[in-house]
């Protein structure tokens, strides 16, 4: 991005860091106190959120969510209420509500192919029939537009089940005043046809349930994004949401397991939902995956680009706004990359993004964005085509599939043209995700019951050395030294053996005492955040790449 005033304050709406506070309340209730009686807004996790919301409302505190998934509530409270809830309540964990943001020229007559569906193969699958029928995808961003063909399939019957609006605690319409979400859709499900008759998505017949937990100006709360993912919870058998699509990312503040929003993440995949998360918009520098892409359990997506010439994939690369593993505890993030440069999709001319950048609309309805967003709206819609083919898969066997059948970028002595650390497994493949049999290659070494009730906390095999490289545990060949470059002679090789079935994504039991080489170590008793305002993004506006 060009550093105009204009784009600066764009920037300024657009960026932040997704935050959140995990501390002892008795520090808490002291940082409180010395900053006066006014109401905070906080989420509240204790053993028995019935009892808490009950104590809150007898001290004069008002909640204003339920959030049984994380066993929490979220509160309007002053310091004094809290000092005495903690007197009553014993023991509780105390969270910042903080803020949450939502993170191609085309040319010639008609609406033209977008390519991007070809780039991943999707296009044969749709030519057999496989477009996601039968399968229901949930999105938590900032809403839907009412466009036919994102509501409605190509025959053009209702495939919008139902949306939520978190935000209010309400069923019901979800316009999407911000434009993200509906861009994130419109790649994952759009159903207008080119002029060539193929579709503008990876998913085309999917049903879609859009979850409004974001503003009009892309910003929300941090409990209003775990109300959404309650929803989601509780209404899973009802509409058969199999997938859920997260396209936002920002600073890890904690352990990936003392996050809430990672903690509601941890129990929709406990319950058999599929959870696909951008890795973030921060590369490409290391260490630089948001929350919840540091989640070990989801599927983290980065992003790739066709350099504009779709046909020849000699000069693709990776996106050099991709965010760049390992995460803290020793995780290899991303795990694959998509095409996530100039994807074109819908978007209302009123929204605020067409508003804020009007060069990147055409054909009324269509607008270019970059983004990991863009990524992970991809891998949703591949997920969704696997689980029509075979819908007994659990998280883990589509996890598995969607990473055995990548195809990594490598160069013409078929060495990796980029860390693992930088594209994971490599560019996912519909075709051959779909048509796989690959099994237990995905999560192996983890536990999520163990996660959930939190026995037992996990760590990856990524190592640092004193010079500040990254390695694998283990394995050689693997070193990475945090540098990003432009590979023009590289290609995505369809038959790269990753050695010992993928052993680099392995997990262990977590040490306290395993930490990086600079001295990094999380402290329970860290303050994230001293005023409780810190705010939180979706996907940073980024050049189109």
């Amino acid at each position: 991005m060009n550093g105009s005033k204009e784009n600066l304050d764009k920037t300024y709406w657009l960026a932040g860091s997704l935050a959140c506070l995990s501390l002892c309340a008795a520090l808490l209730t002291a940082n409180l106190a010395s900053s006066g009686p006014e109401l905070r807004s906080i989420i509240i996790q204790g053993e028995n959120p019935e009892q808490l919301a009950q104590a809150i409302e007898a001290l004069g505190g008002e909640v204003t969510h339920e959030l049984p998934i994380i066993n929490a509530v979220s509160a309007r409270v002053t310091p004094a209420q809290v000092e005495e809830l903690t007197k009553l309540q014993g023991a509780l964990k105390i969270h910042a509500n903080a803020g949450v943001k939502t993170s191609t020229a085309i040319e010639g007559s008609g609406v033209p192919y977008l390519d991007f569906p070809t780039l991943v193969e999707a296009d044969k699958l749709h030519a057999m029939g496989i477009d996601g029928r039968d399968v229901t995808v949930a999105i938590i961003d900032s809403g839907m537009q009412y466009d036919n063909e994102l509501q409605r399939d190509p025959e053009g019957n209702m495939r919008k089940l139902i949306g939520y609006q978190a935000i209010r605690d309400k069923e019901g319409p979800v316009l999407d005043k911000y434009g993200h979400g509906s861009h994130v859709a419109s790649i994952i499900l759009n159903s207008e046809a080119s002029t060539e008759g193929k579709f503008n998505s990876i998913a085309p017949r999917v049903n879609v349930v859009p979850i409004k937990a974001f503003d009009g100006t892309g910003w929300g709360k941090y409990a209003d994004v775990i109300r959404a993912m309650q929803w989601v919870l509780d209404n899973r058998e009802t509409y058969n949401i199999r997938v859920l699509n997260l396209s936002f990312s920002a600073t890890p503040r904690s352990h990936y397991w003392e996050d809430p929003v990672n903690q509601a993440v941890m129990k929709l995949w406990q319950a058999g939902v599929m959870v696909i998360v951008s890795a973030g918009n921060t590369g490409p520098k290391a260490m630089t995956i948001g929350v919840p892409g540091n989640n070990p359990y989801v599927l983290t997506v980065g992003a790739m680009t066709d350099n504009y010439t779709p046909g020849d994939g000699s000069d693709d690369y990776l996106a050099s706004f991709s965010s760049t593993g390992p995460t803290y505890e020793g995780f290899v993030r991303p795990e694959v990359v998509a095409p996530g440069g100039h994807l074109t999709g819908h978007t209302r001319v009123k929204s605020k993004l067409a508003k804020w950048y009007p060069e990147f609309h055409s054909f009324d309805k269509y607008f270019t964005m970059s983004g990991t967003s863009q990524a992970a709206g991809v891998a949703t819609g591949i997920a969704a085509l696997i689980l029509q083919a075979d819908p007994e898969l659990s998280p883990d066997d589509v996890k598995c599939r969607l990473m055995s059948a990548a195809r990594p970028a490598v160069d013409s002595d078929g060495k990796l043209a980029y860390s693992i650390f930088q594209q994971g497994a490599g560019l996912v493949n519909a075709y051959d995700a779909v048509f796989s049999d690959a099994t237990a290659c995905a999560n192996r070494g983890l536990d999520i019951d163990a996660d959930v009730a939190g026995t037992t906390h996990f760590g990856g095999l990524a190592r640092q050395n004193p010079d500040g490289s990254f390695y694998i545990e283990g394995l050689d060949g693997y070193l990475w030294n945090d540098t990003y470059f432009w590979n023009d002679s590289y290609f995505w090789n369809d038959t790269y053996f990753w050695n010992d079935a993928y052993f680099w994504s392995d997990a262990y039991f977590w040490s306290d005492t395993y930490f990086w080489n600079d001295g990094y170590l999380w402290n329970d008793t860290y303050f994230w955040n001293d005023n409780l305002t810190e705010t939180t993004s979706v996907n940073v506006w980024v050049d189109q790449e």
